[in-house]
């Protein structure tokens, strides 16, 4: 059994929480004013946007269009938001940059206005975090390497010679394995469980519950009852994954399954072993791939689907909600695709158009027979 040790030499991880650092140094001004807010004109500058109107405008914080006071930001996306914003109280105003001026408003003009928003929000709210140290009812193997400015919770537990990057959090009741590596400035929340030998990236954000690494679902049946399939494979994670409280993903029975950069996973997914998850991919809650699926980068994948082993969505394909797709079927980009077994949208609707006529169909048929019945000689 591998040695252990309870750490204690480093501050405590109380009650007591700081602002993120990373967040908090995109703007001195912020630092020093603290929740007393920031310039429009600040806010500007953090974004390398051009603003319009009093850049010596304060905002303390952020709203929707409608509900927005003077100290608050807010967005106006497309047409119908800039209408609204006639009427809207909020000090300053995130804007398309060729959306026409606003007599008497503060604008800051961005290519996108709801992404600058979020970005807004990060610096205006920056999140929380434990200070950098280890809890005393830790418990972490001797041979596991720390970096700087980590903080372990409490009952946390770290395997054999594990790595974590730098700035890491990992919060109470997260469960490490032997050999894992967890890279720089992640974010893992509690009772997190990561198996052996998994690799996560930087930047990643593993929600409450999730599990990394757990055996494929592989068996192979005869007469005498299934009989395991080892499996002997990993999980690699990228960087900037965000994965959903009680999400899984299965370790491959060989080589690895995988979830490029930047992929976005919902809440209560399931991936199973050997698939391959592109880059910035978005997968909706309860969705769940069998053993190697494959999916292309920027796909989007709404909630409940169900993928059989094998399927392949192309980069780029849409899948809309509840669909079902069969196994070793490819979904190309373009249409989106919709339905049990999943089709183009088009097709889709079409087929519900057609079955919502049954009633009237079956009516008629029943007049017709009592017609023909009718016209029968006795």
């Amino acid at each position: 059994m591998p040695e252990t040790r309870m750490h204690s030499r480093t501050q405590s991880v109380e009650s007591t929480y700081l602002y993120d650092t990373k967040v908090a140094a995109a703007s001195e001004s912020t630092r020093a004013a603290g929740n007393h807010g920031m310039t429009a004109n600040d806010i500007a500058k953090q974004l390398d946007a051009r603003i319009q109107g009093d850049p010596d405008r304060l905002i303390t914080g952020a709203n929707d269009l409608r509900a927005a006071r003077p100290d608050q930001i807010a967005f106006a996306a497309g047409e119908q938001a800039l209408s609204h914003s006639v009427n809207s109280q909020a000090g300053c105003l995130l804007v398309a940059e060729d959306s026409p001026p606003l007599d008497g408003r503060t604008l800051i003009r961005v290519p996108k206005p709801r992404k600058a928003f979020a970005r807004v929000l990060q610096i205006l709210h920056p999140p929380a975090r434990p200070v950098p140290g280890i809890h005393p009812t830790a418990v972490i193997a001797s041979s596991a390497k720390l970096g700087e400015r980590v903080s372990i919770g409490a009952h946390a537990s770290i395997a054999d010679e594990v790595r974590v990057g730098d700035n890491t959090v990992v919060e109470a009741g997260v469960s490490i394995g032997s050999r894992s590596v967890i890279g720089a400035d992640c974010r893992i929340y509690p009772r997190v469980i990561i198996y052996h030998e998994v690799t996560i990236g930087n930047r990643v954000i593993l929600h409450a519950g999730c599990v990394l690494g757990a055996d494929g679902f592989g068996f192979e049946l005869d007469d005498e009852g299934h009989e395991k399939f080892p499996q002997l494979g990993t999980v690699r994670i990228g960087s900037d994954v965000e994965i959903g409280a009680n999400s899984c993903v299965d370790r491959a029975a060989l080589a690895a399954t995988e979830i490029g950069d930047g992929a976005k996973i919902d809440n209560m997914v399931h991936i199973g072993h050997n698939c391959t998850i592109g880059k910035h991919v978005v997968i909706a809650a309860q969705t769940g791939l069998s053993g190697g699926v494959v999916v292309g980068n920027h796909a989007l994948l709404g909630g409940q689907i169900g993928i059989g082993d094998k399927a392949r969505i192309e980069p780029h394909a849409v899948l809309g909600s509840g669909c079902g797709v069969l196994p070793h079927k490819i979904i190309p980009a373009g249409e989106p695709y919709w339905g049990t077994p999943a089709r183009p949208l088009r097709e889709y609707l079409k087929g519900l158009a057609h079955l919502s006529r049954l009633p009237k169909i079956m009516r008629e048929l029943r007049e017709f027979r009592a017609q023909a019945a009718e016209r029968e000689p006795e």
